[in-house]
């Protein structure tokens, strides 16, 4: 915790903290960032509790934000992951004093509380118990102020996987859970999902329908593995084309399409041409579009700007390296691009 004039801000850099992964994909520390502009502040209809019979709420608790280290290396990541009773890092800023503040977890659905009330005394909170999308809100007395701009979601374990199925969703059989496998690799949980939950944003161009599997699997809710470091990397990538495009103060808009995000292992197997252990079931690759050139087609000109600017990525950002596949078939509707935060540099062309 430091003081920065009348503001008091949570970080690790202050508190010595660290996001305790228990898989490689969550391990991300708190994602540093660019400025993300002016953060917005409100109160839902239940942002503020009320004592009875009072005509006003009462506004004694100070403003407050999640730090600007909070959005990632792009600034843009507006999710971060954790495992049930989990403590995780949300670096915090709050302006007045924070010592009599106190914080809970409320769902994003309709702002009820879904945990204890906890004392606030560092970048680190506890996780909520239950799977699912929740935002902080901190409290003095009867005051509730929630606060926007991130969301925590609240994976289902891995462990909660029964056979190949989780809660009636086939998923299939990872690679590390064959008899004799040598490699140990798998996601550490999975986001849940409902169906009304595909438009939520988790970053500045993507949304959670971008990692639902296109498996053909009926009711809900569906299940998604989803690693930050690729969420990050396309954004920087968007930023890099935006760049190119329009200088550094740019504010051009840069469209994108996920043809596939997430895929279980029992759909990836029936993919043609996919690789047998695909990054897609890990959560950290996605085939996607981007109209680079901003001519309104996704064409072999925008894949190629795609490649450079993947290029350009990892040059400045070496933890985010991984694969890069181009594909220009003419099987394919139209071209794409793989990219994928494997941890180490891939290349080819399909």
């Amino acid at each position: 915790m430091e003081r920065r004039g009348s503001q008091t801000v949570f970080s690790p850099s202050t508190t010595g903290g660290r996001f305790r992964d228990r898989a490689n994909w969550l391990s991300l520390g708190l994602f540093s960032v660019a400025a993300l502009g002016v953060l917005q502040f409100y109160d839902s209809p239940h942002g503020l509790l009320v004592p009875p019979f009072a005509d006003e709420p009462i506004l004694s608790l100070p403003l407050a934000a999640p730090a600007p280290d909070a959005f990632g290396t792009s600034g843009e990541v507006k999710i971060r992951f954790a495992l049930p009773g989990e403590r995780v890092e949300y670096p915090l800023e709050v302006s007045g004093d924070p010592s009599t503040l106190s914080y809970q977890w409320v769902r994003l659905a309709d702002s009820a509380a879904a945990s204890a009330s906890r004392p606030l005394s560092g970048a680190e909170v506890v996780a909520p118990d239950a799977a699912g999308f929740y935002q902080l809100a901190l409290l003095r007395g009867e005051d509730r102020r929630i606060v926007s701009g991130m969301t925590l979601t609240v994976l289902v374990p891995f462990s909660r996987k029964l056979g190949t199925s989780l809660n009636g969703y086939e998923i299939g059989e990872y690679v590390a859970e064959r008899f004799g496998a040598r490699k140990t690799e798998r996601p550490a949980g999975f986001v849940e999902i409902e169906e009304d939950e595909l438009n939520l944003p988790i970053t500045k161009h993507l949304r959670m329908a971008d990692f639902v599997a296109h498996d053909g699997q009926e009711g809900w809710p569906r299940y998604a593995a989803v690693n930050p470091r690729l969420l990050d990397k396309l954004e920087l990538v968007m930023a890099q084309i935006a760049l190119w495009r329009g200088g550094p103060d740019s504010q051009v808009q840069v469209a994108l399409d996920v043809h596939s995000g997430f895929r279980t292992p029992v759909y990836n197997r029936s993919v043609k041409r996919s690789a047998r252990d695909s990054r897609h079931q890990y959560g950290d690759a996605a085939d996607v579009t981007i109209d680079a050139n901003g001519d309104g087609r996704f064409t072999l000109v925008d894949s190629k700007l795609v490649v450079l600017a993947v290029e350009a990525v990892e040059r400045s950002h070496p933890e985010l390296v991984g694969g890069l596949g181009l594909y220009t078939s003419r099987r394919f509707q139209t071209p794409y691009v793989h990219i994928d935060a494997r941890g180490r540099r891939a290349r080819w062309r399909g």
